[in-house]
Parts: structure tokens; sequence; C-alpha cells
């Protein structure tokens, strides 16, 4: 169950309508890395989670929260569109041809789709994705995802706020800053205490470590132009999981075959000489056993 309160978290008007700059504001209730992201990011983690009690209870409380800062954004985003088009603010940051070759001004489906108000998709319109989240079971992977995720939104926030100059824009964004900043620390706790808890290991899943080939989780691969990376912690010792060693291997052979696709099906009528022989499966897509001979006929 979900209560709604009329009042926001925190306070959301500008001082001066800004179309533009909604523009902008969309990318923290649409994007990859927004609003609604992190609230249906937490909210199937906390529906998926298996075990009830603290880290239940505490992905709710963060779920039902980033609720409410779609609504403070989205609330921003409508005032922020106050009598757009045609605002004063919206003529001059588009006088100029380049400006206003790149801006554009408002999205134009606020006014079209929305009526004026925000929309569920990123600041070039592109609408919110539910590929964005990440929900996998395993707490300690998703809240590794977590704190990846209120990064980029706190770096996408931070750079927002040196967009404007309207104060009480700003004055949201200091507030989006602050939560960004302790749902962070929060997550990295949770992970903390899920190795206390025994609950979790390092590596996730923790498990198959006798079925890998255990000498290719030990080696960094030096592979970039240039050798400095063996100059870091990671490049010898203990790994943080306890199982492995870290060494650095200076000009790795590969290991496998010619990188090489099979003879294609002549049905694909792929560009091929014939210097592999004949294909040994049928087309991708096609069928075999009954089923295959079957269509094969009728075609």
């Amino acid at each position: 169950m979900f209560r709604h309160n009329r009042r926001l978290q925190f306070e959301a008007k500008p001082e001066k309508p800004d179309p533009v700059y909604a523009r902008k504001l969309q990318e923290l209730i649409g994007g990859a890395f927004g609003e609604m992201t992190v609230t249906m990011q937490y909210l199937f983690q906390g529906w998926n989670c298996r075990m009830p009690g603290k880290y239940k209870d505490l992905i709710m409380d963060i779920a039902t929260e980033e609720i409410g800062h779609v609504e403070m954004l989205a609330t921003m985003v409508a005032r922020l569109l106050e009598g757009a088009p045609s605002t004063a603010v919206t003529k001059m940051a588009t006088a100029d041809p380049v400006v206003g070759a790149v801006l554009g001004g408002m999205d134009p489906q606020q006014a079209i789709v929305a009526g004026g108000g925000p929309l569920p998709a990123d600041s070039n319109g592109y609408p919110w994705n539910g590929r964005y989240i990440v929900a996998s079971g395993n707490l300690l992977a998703d809240f590794h995802a977590n704190v990846a995720a209120e990064a980029h939104g706190r770096l996408q926030t931070a750079r927002l706020y040196h967009m404007t100059d309207d104060r009480g824009v700003k004055d949201m964004l200091k507030f989006n800053l602050a939560r960004d900043t302790l749902h962070q620390n929060l997550w990295l706790k949770a992970i903390e205490e899920l190795r206390t808890d025994g609950l979790e290991d390092v590596v996730v899943p923790d498990a198959l470590f006798d079925e890998e080939h255990a000498e290719h989780a030990e080696t960094i691969w030096d592979l970039s132009d240039g050798a400095e990376a063996q100059a870091g912690g990671w490049a010898s010792g203990p790994q943080p999981d306890g199982r492995h060693q870290f060494a650095y291997l200076l000009n790795p052979e590969p290991l496998g075959d010619l990188a090489m696709a099979p003879p294609p099906d002549p049905k694909l009528y792929d560009t091929y000489d014939g210097s592999m022989g004949e294909p040994k499966s049928p087309a991708l897509g096609t069928e075999v056993g009954p089923m295959g001979k079957l269509k094969d006929k009728l075609t």
C-alpha cells in the first residue's frame, strides 16, 4: 500500500519560468539514471526481496522516497513551463540561430502531448525504459548497482546545478544532491552489513569456485598501450574475496583459435568462397526434426 501526501518532500518553486531549462531537467526524471529509474529499481528490488527485516525495509524506504523525488521534479518542470512557449526567456535563448538550433527551446512534446507539463522521458524526449533498472534478487549485486545509480544521478544533478542561475531551482537541487549523497552511503553501508551478516561473499554469486578456471581469476592482462596499471594495488597481493591472489601478465598471448564464424547456410545468402567447406547446420531460426521436414515440404 502507498499513501500520497499532497505536500512535496522539499519545495520546488522556480523564480521564473524557463522552458529551456525544463527540457534539461527532464533528464533527472526519465533519463537512464533519473528518478524514475531508481524509483522502479528500488521498488522491484524490494518486492523481489525474499527476506523480511532491515534490508527489505531499507529498500522500500528509499524506493518510496524516490517516488516523491519524481513528483518534485515533475512539479518543478511544470512550473518552469508556465506560459511557454512564448516566454521572454525562451525568446532570448533562441535568438541566436546557433543556440536556437541546439536548444530548440522547450521539448515540443511537453506542450503537444503533456499540455505544458513534464514527460516520462529524458532531455531528448526519449521515453523512459524499464530496461534501465537492475533488480536481480541478489542483494549484493543490486546494492552495488544502486551505488552506481546514485553516483550517476548525483553527477548529472551537479552538472545541471551549474546550468541555471535560478535560486529556486538551485535550492531544490541542493536538497536532491544531499539525498543522493545519503543514499550512496546507505547502500555502501548495507553492502558492509551484508558481509558482516554472512549473507553474501565479495564475489557474486559465492559459488562455482571449484568449477571456474581458477588460474584465470588472478591475472590482469596487459592489453592497453601502457603498463602503468601494474603500479596499482590490484597487480599483486591478496584479492578482496580472500580466495585469490592478484597477478599482472605482461604481453599475454591469446588462448583461443582464430575468430571465424562457421560456413554459412546457403539460404542466408552470405558472401562465401567455400574455403571452409559446407555448412553443418541449418540456418539460424530454421527448425530441425519432424516439424522442420514438414515445413520444408510445404515450402
